[in-house]
């Protein structure tokens, strides 16, 4: 990881009482435009303008560049405080955090000093270029190839078909094979300013839930200067490993239980107000006892993950180790499948009218539609057959 110098910024408080008030404001803010963002399928730009004007864009940027200095945990809590109003606003800030991690870990002196100033400031949403047209979702491999200019700038060809906001963000972390002769997974990762880009839209975004992320087909061509490939020239690896990886899967799986934890206590509240009659049921009680079990498992293996993840940082050991990488894996897909199947009984519990109706008091149908993007955000086939690899490789076996 890299050590950065730059001047010193007046950094806002780690946590105080209008740090408490602004999230406030934001989770009643996107609560009220979820519907409206779903039904539309529009990019949430008024929830990412207060997000932005209250320094949400900056909350893992340290204080020395003007930003939050917040921590896995305090992002944990809130990506479920955001996710329980909108999901789809939950999921862009969570990202764009995930590759603000990426940047302040492994950007370069000159890049950093430059960069995480205007994160800090709102002034750069940031988004991630990883899919491709031949790799798809493959995280760790790329087919577009880096070219180098007479000066050694770096020229960008990049074509993706999933890019969460990139309509809308104001920089990118871009996955690019080293060279045109380089082995597919010789991968390095490259920022860019729009400005320094040519943005073209080549696919639209449609879906049955996550609707406001705008997360279509992009073609990207542009230069850049050299320093702005961001970790070691071919070795993404190690960046995913550390960073993009671990934070991605703490902020998802932290997502998906926020917007299911939020639809149990909708339920509960309707049950309790409107069906005080079924309350005495046994066969209520035990559904509600499974859900509650669903969610209080994502819970307790989310937060033995986020510790792992802080002591491998704090104590520098390996993150590639099997054990770590099968917690993780792990995480994604039980938070994926395990919140699912909550809401899906919630369904189930509510009834045609509220639990599957669009109009519902109780908002279960969008929160399922949703939800169920979540074991497709980045495959969990790749990774159950991963775990199955590296099960052999922890004869140990390491439990959390």
């Amino acid at each position: 990881m890299s050590e950065f110098r730059t001047r010193p910024i007046p950094a806002r408080p780690a946590c105080d009482g209008r740090t408490q008030d602004n999230l406030d404001a934001l989770v009643a803010l996107l609560a009220v435009n979820a519907a409206g963002v779903d039904r539309t399928a529009c990019f949430p730009e008024e929830n990412l303008a207060a997000l932005r004007s209250a320094g949400y864009l900056g909350f893992l940027i340290p204080r020395r560049y003007g930003g939050m200095g917040r921590d896995l945990a305090d992002l944990v809590t809130v990506a479920q405080r955001l996710a329980g109003a909108c999901l789809s606003t939950a999921m862009i800030w969570a990202m764009h955090c995930q590759q603000a991690d990426v940047l302040v870990r492994h950007a370069g002196p000159r890049l950093a000093a430059e960069l995480l100033p205007r994160v800090a400031a709102g002034e750069v949403y940031l988004a991630s270029v990883t899919t491709g047209t031949v790799t798809g979702g493959h995280l760790l491999s790329a087919a577009d190839a880096l070219e180098r200019g007479i000066e050694e700038e770096i020229l960008l060809r990049r074509e993706a078909p999933v890019v969460t906001g990139g309509e809308h963000a104001d920089g990118f972390l871009i996955t690019m094979r080293e060279t045109a002769h380089a082995d597919g997974h010789a991968v390095s990762l490259v920022y860019a300013d729009r400005d320094a880009l040519t943005v073209e839209a080549t696919g639209g975004w449609n879906t049955l839930g996550m609707r406001g992320t705008a997360s279509g087909a992009l073609k990207l061509s542009g230069a850049v200067p050299p320093d702005q490939v961001v970790g070691p020239p071919g070795g993404f690896r190690e960046v995913a490993l550390d960073s993009m990886i671990p934070v991605g899967h703490l902020a998802w799986s932290a997502c998906w239980l926020g917007a299911a934890r939020s639809s149990f206590s909708a339920l509960l509240r309707w049950l309790s107000r409107e069906q005080r009659d079924r309350l005495s049921s046994p066969l209520v009680h035990e559904r509600l006892g499974r859900i509650r079990l669903d969610l209080e498992l994502v819970s307790g293996y989310l937060g033995g993950v986020r510790q792992e993840v802080e002591r491998v940082r704090a104590d520098r050991s390996r993150p590639d180790s099997a054990e770590v990488q099968i917690h993780l894996n792990s995480l994604k897909t039980a938070a994926s499948e395990l919140t699912y199947q909550a809401v899906d009984r919630m369904v189930q519990l509510a009834g045609l009218a509220v639990g599957y109706g669009a109009d519902s008091p109780v908002p279960l149908e969008r929160t399922l539609r949703d939800l169920r993007s979540a074991a497709l955000n980045y495959s969990n086939d790749r990774l159950w057959t991963a775990n199955g690899a590296l099960c052999l490789l922890d004869r140990g076996v390491t439990l959390l």
